[in-house]
């Protein structure tokens, strides 16, 4: 009896429960709520693009950190992707150039 006892004591720390799940959601609406006042702000377009792309980087780590369960996971998986993460924004940036470039071939 004592073995499960301690095994549900180690589920239990290593697992997050229900109530974690709805406070980071409800986390995530208000970030999205004052992406939505800034947007409504006025402010310059400079200044609101940059806090808008910083609180989608935010909204999307928690999404990966928490809803992916990638905290939950080891160190080194974690850090195997940023190399992954790295390569794919590279790419990115190359393919923006030639999709600009070509919507002035078109006819």
């Amino acid at each position: 009896m004592s073995e499960r006892q301690d095994m549900a004591s180690m589920e239990s720390t290593t697992e997050p429960g229900m109530r974690l799940y709805v406070a980071i959601w409800i986390g995530l609406l208000l970030i999205v709520g004052v992406e939505v006042a800034l947007t409504y702000a006025g402010l310059a377009a400079g200044v609101l693009l940059s806090a808008l792309l910083a609180l989608a980087v935010v909204e999307a780590g928690i999404g990966v950190m928490f809803f992916m369960h990638l905290k939950y996971e080891r160190r080194l998986l974690f850090w195997s992707l940023i190399p992954g993460l790295i390569f794919v924004l590279l790419l990115m940036n190359h393919l923006w150039r030639d999709a600009a470039r070509m919507v002035l071939l078109r006819p």
